[in-house]
């Protein structure tokens, strides 16, 4: 699983700065048919569609409606590669381990909890601290189980 998330954030790593930037405003599409020069007439054309069919399909894109095989489509006939990707805010590994943080600081704090009531807190930080630390590593172990709950 580890060698997985490191595997992605490694991809991820060369998208973070693209991903970045906004789509133009008035989509891709549009703006690299304009960069070419390219009108909407020959765009159809080559897309095999109507002239009319091109503005709603730039349109859609502008406002997100357009599906994803259409795109691929387009993209092809501006003679474009498509290229879809979902790029984490952060890394994986780094979202998994706030995750399990979480959780570890919340089950921990149920044990604590109940050992407070029959007078055995931890009254240590230090140890308090390991135990959350080899607790989120315990969990980092099965991150499926993270997730079960909100």
């Amino acid at each position: 699983m580890k060698d997985a998330i490191r595997h992605l954030d490694k991809r991820f790593t060369a998208l973070r700065s693209l991903a970045k930037n906004p789509r133009p405003p008035k989509g891709w599409l549009r703006a690299i048919r304009d960069a070419l020069g390219m009108t909407t007439a020959q765009f159809a054309r080559r897309l095999g569609v109507s002239q009319p069919r091109i503005i709603e399909l730039e349109q859609s894109e502008a406002s997100g409606g357009v599906t994803l095989n259409t795109l691929q489509r387009a993209a092809e006939a501006l003679g474009c590669r498509f290229v879809y990707a979902l790029v984490p805010d952060q890394p994986l590994e780094d979202t998994v381990r706030a995750r399990a943080a979480v959780i570890a600081a919340r089950q921990l704090d149920a044990v604590e909890h109940t050992m407070r009531l029959e007078d055995q807190a931890v009254t240590n930080k230090k140890v308090g601290k390991e135990l959350l630390q080899r607790r989120i590593d315990e969990l980092m172990h099965r991150p499926a189980r993270l997730w079960d709950e909100k």
